[in-house]
This record gives C-alpha cells, sequence and structure tokens, in this order.
C-alpha cells in the first residue's frame, strides 16, 4: 500500500505539470525524489518478503535501482529520468499493484446492478 500511496502522491503533485516547470521548481523535484524513495523501499520490503512480486512487476529491480540511485547519489540524480518515469512508468506500475493488492477491482464484470 506504501508504494500505491506513493505513486498516488506523485500523479496528484505532478497533475498539469509540464517539463519546464517541473524542472524549475526544487521543491517539486524533492518531493518526487522522496516518493521515489518511499516506493523504491516498500518494494524493495515486498520484494523481501515475496521473492514472486518480480513475476508480477517487471521493473522491479529497476525501481529499488531508482531508490539507491537517489538515496546513495543524490548529487547526481537525473531529474530528466525521473520525469520520464512520472510520464511513462507510473500508471503501468500502478495498474500492476492495483492488481496485485485489489485484484477483484479489474474485474466488475461479474457483479450485478441491483
Amino acid at each position: 500500500m506504501d508504494a500505491l500511496r506513493a505513486i498516488e502522491a506523485i500523479q496528484r503533485f505532478t497533475s498539469d505539470v509540464v517539463l519546464d516547470d517541473y524542472l524549475s521548481n526544487e521543491i517539486l523535484q524533492a518531493a518526487i525524489e522522496r516518493k521515489f524513495e518511499i516506493l523504491g523501499e516498500a518494494l524493495k520490503q515486498a520484494a523481501d518478503q515475496n521473492p514472486d512480486l518480480a513475476r508480477s512487476i517487471p521493473d522491479l529491480r529497476a525501481i529499488i535501482g531508482t531508490r539507491n540511485r537517489i538515496i546513495h547519489s543524490y548529487d547526481a540524480v537525473d531529474q530528466l529520468i525521473l520525469w520520464d518515469a512520472v510520464s511513462h512508468d507510473l500508471y503501468p506500475l500502478k495498474a500492476s499493484l492495483e492488481a496485485i493488492i485489489r485484484p477483484d477491482c479489474g474485474d466488475r464484470s461479474n457483479s450485478t446492478a441491483h
């Protein structure tokens, strides 16, 4: 759930934000970095508890690696790479996490209206 909450926060923070705005906003960059740290750590802990998680989340090791780079090489964080992840990778990751956490939410075809 922590990983999913981090993704949802990143999506809220970047709603209606374009790249130039992101690159000129140090506070927003710091907030996004922090949420990526939480995301990576949450997925690392989940993978430690359930090694099969890597099959459900193909980029799991890359996500954890991103967290490690932010934490340990903070002076070399490439904001363009983070922005690319925000723009292209978070929605599919969120869908994968929701399928794992809430497997019944994706299939509403069996429900009956009353």
